[in-house]
């Protein structure tokens, strides 16, 4: 995502100041299944015309929402969200990486499941490892990723030492991975819970979803480039 697809901290922070007050929380509600006249806002939500405009005006100061003339009656008009509005309250690009690296322990589940997920949700490529790397992936891994949907060819656990290169972006998965790392090695840290202690598919599923709610958070917030600038 590009910084000029975002908005400034200053201008997020009038946008949030709008949406808490709960009565243009519920307009825009409303208007993320389809655009509805000004009248049309006021009979579903029950709320008098001059309330409505005033609503309307601060959604409309801050960029949230627009007006279109109507093609038929000309003499109405629409309200619409502003297109592409929610991206634009995400934070500025924050990283640029040319790899995205997931770090655990044995590299059999939570990285692999990790890796598997990034790419569904970004075009940075994405590798995993381990700091203590088993023989091969963990079949539970193996079966979430198959009951999501996500594609995922397991490569055997590889270790981390001697993988990473300058621009990548390190995210250890496990807290014994972030704590066994160097402190030298900038990262994130998502601290995942171990299914493979459990070995139950509820602890799996659990694993994946904690997994892709943090990618959803942050896959918009890291950028590409190149990787030959990151190598040189």
């Amino acid at each position: 995502m590009s910084t000029e697809q975002s908005w400034s901290v200053e201008r997020r922070a009038e946008v949030h100041a709008a949406l808490a007050d709960a009565t243009r929380l519920r307009i825009v509600d409303a208007l993320t299944g389809g655009d509805m006249s000004s009248s049309e806002l006021c009979g579903l939500l029950s709320i008098p015309t001059n309330l409505m405009a005033h609503h309307l005006k601060a959604l409309e100061r801050v960029g949230m929402v627009e007006r279109g003339r109507s093609e038929g009656d000309r003499r109405r008009s629409y309200l619409r969200l502003v297109p592409g509005f929610g991206g634009k309250l995400l934070p500025h690009s924050m990283y640029s990486a040319a790899r995205v690296v997931f770090v655990c322990s044995r590299n059999t589940a939570r990285s692999q499941l990790a890796a598997a997920a990034w790419v569904q949700r970004s075009t940075v490529p994405a590798i995993s490892a381990g700091t203590h790397p088993a023989e091969r992936v963990h079949p539970g891994a193996v079966a979430t990723a198959r009951r999501h949907r996500i594609p995922m060819r397991p490569s055997r656990p590889r270790g981390v030492d001697g993988l990473l290169h300058s621009g990548d972006l390190v995210i250890a998965v496990c807290d014994n991975a972030h704590e066994e790392l160097p402190s030298g090695i900038e990262r994130l840290h998502w601290s995942i819970p171990d299914p493979v202690a459990a070995g139950t598919d509820e602890a799996f599923d659990n694993a994946l979803e904690l997994i892709a709610d943090r990618i959803d958070r942050i896959a918009a917030a890291v950028e590409p480039f190149a990787a030959d600038d990151a190598h040189t």
